[in-house]
């Protein structure tokens, strides 16, 4: 049997493998009109293809949960009636295919108001469909980047509302996993890392009041999704600065991640999608297979929360490892699923599992 293709159940809800689909942005929602941050047919064309691949959870883009929190114009979101219209067509295709859909909510902080990736990713104005950008304090992202504009401790709540909004619309959409996004420099990340947080208020200076933030956001998620269902929250275990203490820049770190998951775990939390980096421009980051993986068999030696792994993940039995050795409890993979959208039901065959090919393609078995 192999430890891979293994269900794993949180709460009530039981996905049928550890092999799980990473969220990443496609850039190609409408920009304007009524159809901006409408699901189309290449995201239904892009996440159904996933399903029919074998993934056990497949976890839609970061999905903006007010117009300003999108990283790009062609992002995303979930702040109205029709954007909701638009995912459940795609959630009930998912689970027909026997995957679990989740969705993570988002908001890009400084990173937002950018260009599509491939068109080098810099920031827009409003010339190009863009906006002034809103963080914790005003500190620009890294040269070329705006300042953005500080907010509020009412602008903060009014957030945390939409975050609890934003659950209730996809709850109704027909997600079953909300995934918190605290990673990779967007807002919630901002909040938590010394490098962009320069507050002195509740929502600043202390870890406490770094973490407050991200906690009633939390709060808010768990506060509106049914008891049942999981809730995730994906976070930059490191900010790679203190790991390189030559750098000379204070930041997250690993130790706090750990401390971090046992408060997420009192919250609610049922795993924690860890990732690395992104909040700082320039970190140095040693990029290998695997790379990350100690980030989140730190946090899964050290405490009850469950954790899934990422980063470089592209071979079956380097995957099954990470899994059947108890450094996480699953794995997200993301370049590789984009190369190869059966990756997983291939990987099944491989380490003899069976996989889950629709009745359609019996001729590939």
């Amino acid at each position: 049997m192999s430890a891979l293709f293994e269900s794993l159940t949180l709460r009530d809800l039981t996905i049928p493998n550890r092999v799980w689909m990473a969220p990443m942005c496609q850039y190609c929602a409408a920009v304007e009109g009524p159809d901006q941050g409408v699901p189309t047919d290449w995201h239904l064309s892009h996440l159904g293809a996933r399903a029919v691949g074998g993934a056990g959870l497949i976890i839609t883009e970061a999905t903006a949960v007010v117009p300003e929190g999108r990283i790009s114009p062609a992002d995303l979101g979930i702040w109205n009636d029709r954007q909701q219209e638009g995912f459940a067509r795609i959630t009930a295709f998912l689970k027909e295919y026997g995957a679990v859909p989740g969705i993570q909510l988002a908001h890009a902080g400084r990173k937002a108001s950018t260009d599509r990736t491939w068109r080098g990713g810099a920031p827009v104005g409003p010339d190009r469909h863009g906006w002034q950008p809103v963080a914790p304090s005003p500190v620009p992202f890294t040269d070329g980047y705006p300042v953005p504009d500080e907010l509020g401790v009412e602008e903060i709540h009014r957030l945390v509302e939409a975050f609890g909004a934003a659950a209730r619309r996809a709850l109704a959409a027909g997600f079953q996993v909300a995934e918190v996004h605290g990673a990779h420099g967007y807002l919630i990340n901002e909040f938590l890392s010394p490098h962009a947080n320069r507050r002195t208020d509740a929502y600043g200076g202390s870890y406490e009041n770094r973490t407050r933030f991200a906690l009633e956001v939390v709060d808010a998620v768990r506060a509106v999704w049914p008891e049942e269902l999981p809730v995730f929250f994906r976070i930059s275990a490191t900010d790679w600065l203190t790991e390189n203490p030559e750098d000379g820049r204070e930041g997250w770190t690993s130790d706090d991640t750990v401390r971090f998951a046992k408060d997420l775990l009192a919250h609610g939390v049922d795993l924690l999608d860890t990732s690395t980096g992104g909040v700082a421009a320039g970190a140095r980051i040693p990029a290998a297979p695997g790379y990350q993986i100690p980030f989140a068999a730190r946090v899964k030696e050290e405490t009850d929360l469950p954790v899934g792994a990422v980063g470089l993940i592209t071979e079956p039995r380097q995957a099954e490892e990470i899994v059947a050795s108890g450094q996480a409890d699953a794995v997200l993979l993301g370049r590789e699923l984009l190369r190869n959208p059966y990756w997983p039901n291939l990987a099944a065959r491989e380490l003899g599992a069976g996989g889950r090919w629709p009745d359609q393609y019996h001729r590939a078995v």
